[in-house]
């Protein structure tokens, strides 16, 4: 089979590699469409994504739908040809956490297309892909599989709601309008919020956050860096933060936003380093600074919300590539100004 494989930093190959053996609780999937993501395009520029650094060759990405092609001896409830979500987690089901209900924080978590462990977990942008049957969800044969390998990332801004605590009535601040920010800002609409402002320093996401997914009011604080200004008092005005960019200036401006006894999500992944926050406006507003990482079972939930049309993520799909051209796809999806996501066609 032919996969994407890092080697470098903007050094992407496609090149064969084998297709290994089943086991008897595990899938085989014809891989149809992977998204692009954020974390990719990190470990593609900078060799790394927060703390986990490629040290060897890594086939990368995990938002990625396909067709069930085999299945092992100890599977059941699985058809051959049958369309499926494909979860790139795959928790030991046995840690603390995982029997706690929070698998995402798995102590031997193997998540696709990360360097997080060594030898690094191989991801989806392959032709074939092995699972364990429970990372493998069926859905109607009418399901389009691109729009389905958004489920990751529906999933990552789902739980990120999750840890922001009820939403009905609240207004809401979203830092950073990509994929992950603007899928934030749709699902805290869903939640019940009753305002929801996006920020971002480009103008066509911005649209996007505007025109397609229901946003109050967006502001582009590249052109305007006072932009939030007028949200800023005393009190704050905010009832919850998202931090979806990445940007120490980007968080460190939720803080003067944020009202009194709020909650500021840190979704976005900064680099090593850069960890300082305003430490005495946190105390002083009692303000909560909560992490959200990967997902836990919002996967399911985003496969029933895109396979029952409940949230339509076409308005973040930017176009396909084939998979011999991963390296010119990996290059166009950095332009923000014309891309918001863009998939490999497998």
């Amino acid at each position: 089979m032919l996969a994407a494989v890092l080697h470098g930093r903007s050094d992407l190959r496609v090149e064969p590699l084998a297709d290994p053996p089943l086991g008897p609780d595990q899938v085989r999937v014809r891989v149809a469409f992977g998204g692009i993501c954020g974390s990719d395009l990190h470990y593609y520029h900078r060799g790394a994504v927060g703390n986990f650094a490629v040290r060897e060759p890594m086939v990368l990405g995990h938002e990625v739908s396909g067709v069930i092609a085999e299945v092992g001896s100890a599977v059941s409830g699985l058809a051959l040809g049958a369309k499926a979500a494909l979860d790139p987690s795959k928790p030991c089901r046995h840690c603390q956490f995982c029997i706690a209900g929070r698998s995402n924080l798995c102590e031997n978590m193997r998540f696709l297309g990360s360097a997080s462990l060594f030898p690094h977990i191989a991801g989806g942008f392959s032709q074939h892909l092995i699972l364990r049957q429970d990372q493998v969800i069926p859905v109607p044969d009418e399901t389009d599989l691109l729009k389905l390998s958004c489920a990751e990332p529906l999933s990552v801004a789902l739980h990120a709601v999750r840890r922001a605590g009820p939403l009905m009535g609240k207004r809401v601040i979203v830092s950073g309008s990509g994929p992950i920010g603007l899928l934030t800002a749709r699902a805290a609409l869903q939640a019940g919020a009753i305002e929801v402002v996006a920020t971002d320093i480009e103008d066509p996401p911005l649209a996007v956050a505007r025109q397609q997914f229901g946003v109050s009011r967006t502001f582009n604080v590249g052109a305007d860096p006072q932009a939030l200004a007028p949200f800023e008092s005393a009190s704050g005005y905010f009832d919850v933060a998202f931090e979806a960019s990445g940007s120490q200036a980007a968080l460190n401006s939720l803080f003067a936003v944020a009202k009194r006894g709020g909650r500021i999500v840190q979704l976005g992944m900064l680099p090593p380093g850069l960890a300082g926050v305003p430490v005495n406006v946190l105390q002083s507003r009692e303000l909560e600074l909560v992490g959200a990482f990967r997902a836990h079972d919002e996967f399911r939930l985003a496969v029933d919300y895109i396979v029952g049309g409940i949230l339509d993520v076409s308005p973040i799909l930017s176009g396909v590539y084939a998979l011999k051209d991963a390296q010119a796809a990996f290059e166009r999806a950095g332009d923000r100004k014309q891309v918001i996501k863009l998939h490999l066609a497998l």
